[in-house]
């Protein structure tokens, strides 16, 4: 069946692009769907679409959508597939962000299942004796946990806008967990990369790695029957499966044993929320993005704000001139979120502010075009006039027109390395996205403010970026990226790339991005940038620094004419579009 559907969208492909013919009857002057002038290619499908990061769990959505679901059933039995074939950043045990469009109602709606402090944690909760930072607590300890929010978006999500049953959405990923998944080429990588680590909590060792402490080899079967149970109790009885009952106690017993500090009360007292998207334009464009308490929304916009009024395309993409602009505005956007982004809940954000096109006219007068400023010299804007490398993304589109762009993570990959017994598990470590100690980098070199200090029940500042651009007021791009702090602009770029520069979803995907966060003062930029364009850049006083990895991994559905056109980001293997 796969291959039939495979040759049918080739053969499809071959009568659009014949001379005079046309799959659709569109006239002749119509822009075709694909140009093969481009050296990448989206996948094409006309009825449904999941991009994601691993093929069992894209290919789960893609049954689901067949089966009559949409988008939304489609993306809640995704994440909870993820959480057993991408045990790195799917999970049950962190949060995340859902940005969902609705067809029928022409709105767009964002589920915050970010994770929450403990009551019990306090501001100092991360430091040592002498005031410092303890990052082995911060990273690896139960205390890194932040109370998990991943169950509670995903059956909010389901019983609010999905039309299918939980059971009949939960089933592939309980089956996937029971029966056993084989480990490919990606899964054998990735545990490999973390397995000293891993094997330094027992429980985490006996369920990823080999007795001989290896991950397990490529090809043979892995079973997880005790995450199969805990996915069986949320599929049986929704929130309170995870949040109260066996698995909830479970989790309160290893944070009892590991001196962690979530309780049962904080537990049954998780909520996720609906917040309003943020909002902005760009060249007659609508972007659509997360807010508080993710930075993501808000800063995309802002620099999109402050680029909007340069000829972006005279520059030429990735030139030394456009990058120069590109850093430039990044440099603003990440010292303004070093002092105005946090948890709204707790904190005033001055979100309109930072996203009013004055303001960030007024920034850009202070982009020098032929000199880089220094990071010293850029301060936080003044608005008025007197979070891990290991993130995971997936991006859904069905046939009712419902689109569903998702971000959610454990920190880092693999969160804390601690497993809960009985449960299949992995404990996040987000406490680390809290300023532990306000001023100074966190653990993806963010400097953060007083505002993002350690508080019971606040939900700590995030980059987590799902995202999608509206033209004609209807959805044509929906992306998002994991990489803590490099989400946004990896966003960003996915973005420009497809409206300043007009390019296809696989080639915005594909081409070299540079990040710049304003502290420290250096510009990142991945391999495929030329020499003479770094020797430019250098001359113009950027610290310029050519990454050992790659900047993000974006998962993108461009809607054009009907179509679903595909990409999942080749930075990283296993990635799949699931598509009919």
């Amino acid at each position: 069946m796969r291959l039939s559907r495979h040759l049918t969208t080739f053969f499809f492909l071959c009568l659009a692009f014949a001379p005079g013919t046309s799959a659709r009857e569109t006239p002749a002057a119509e822009t075709p769907i694909i140009d093969f002038g481009s050296r990448f290619l989206p996948v094409v499908a006309r009825q449904g679409m999941v991009v994601g990061p691993e093929r069992l769990a894209a290919e789960i959505g893609r049954e689901i959508l067949e089966q009559g679901g949409n988008a939304v059933d489609a993306a809640v039995a995704t994440g909870f597939a993820l959480a057993v074939s991408y045990p790195r950043a799917g999970n049950l045990g962190g949060g995340g962000f859902m940005l969902v469009h609705l067809a029928e109602d022409n709105r767009q709606t964002l589920i915050d299942y970010r994770e929450t402090a403990p009551a019990s944690a306090g501001r100092d909760l991360f430091l040592n004796e002498a005031g410092e930072v303890d990052r082995e607590r911060t990273y690896f300890s139960h205390q890194a946990a932040g109370v998990p929010g991943t169950v509670a978006g995903l059956v909010l999500a389901q019983a609010r806008y999905g039309t299918l049953p939980l059971t009949q959405v939960m089933a592939p990923a309980i089956a996937l967990a029971e029966d056993g998944l084989p480990v490919s080429f990606a899964l054998n990588l990735e545990i490999s990369a973390r397995a000293e680590r891993l094997a330094m909590n027992p429980e985490a060792r006996r369920l990823f790695l080999t007795p001989e402490g290896a991950a397990p080899e490529v090809g043979t079967t892995w079973r997880q029957p005790q995450l199969a149970w805990t996915l069986r109790q949320i599929a049986e009885h929704g929130h309170e499966g995870f949040y109260e009952g066996a698995v909830a106690a479970r989790l309160v017993a290893e944070m009892e044993a590991g001196k962690g500090l979530i309780t049962a009360d904080d537990l049954a007292g998780y909520r996720a929320l609906e917040r309003a998207p943020v909002r902005g334009s760009f060249r007659g464009v609508e972007l659509v993005s997360t807010p508080p308490p993710s930075s993501g929304g808000v800063h995309i916009i802002q620099m999109l704000n402050i680029l909007e009024d340069f000829d972006l395309a005279a520059m030429g993409h990735n030139s030394a001139a456009y990058i120069h602009h590109l850093a430039e505005s990044m440099k603003l956007a990440y010292a303004d979120r070093s002092e105005y982004l946090a948890d709204p809940d707790f904190e005033p954000v001055p979100v309109a502010k930072l996203i009013d096109k004055d303001y960030a006219a007024r920034q850009r007068t202070l982009i020098d075009p032929t000199r880089a400023t220094p990071s010293a010299m850029v301060a936080p804007g003044r608005m008025l006039v007197d979070e891990s490398h290991d993130t995971t993304h997936y991006t859904v589109a069905d046939r009712f027109g419902n689109v569903v762009s998702n971000t959610y993570t454990l920190n880092f990959s693999f969160g804390s390395h601690i497993a809960v017994p009985g449960t299949g598990m992995l404990l996040n470590n987000e406490m680390a996205d809290f300023a532990a100690n306000p001023g100074q980098p966190n653990a993806f070199g963010l400097v953060e403010s007083e505002a993002n200090r350690i508080e019971g029940g606040k939900r700590p500042l995030s980059s987590m970026s799902p995202t999608m651009v509206f033209r004609d007021g209807k959805p044509w791009l929906a992306t998002g990226s994991p990489g803590g702090s490099l989400i946004i602009t990896a966003v960003l770029q996915t973005v420009l790339n497809a409206t300043a520069f007009d390019m296809n979803i696989a080639t915005a995907a594909a081409e070299a991005r540079v990040h710049h966060q304003w502290q420290p003062d250096k510009l990142v930029v991945e391999q495929g940038i030329s020499p003479d364009t770094l020797r430019l850049l250098q001359g113009m006083g950027h610290n310029v620094d050519v990454a050992p990895r790659t900047l993000g991994r974006t998962q993108s559905i461009m809607l054009e004419r009907g179509y679903l056109l595909g990409a999942t980001d080749t930075r990283r293997p296993g990635g799949h579009v699931a598509a009919y």
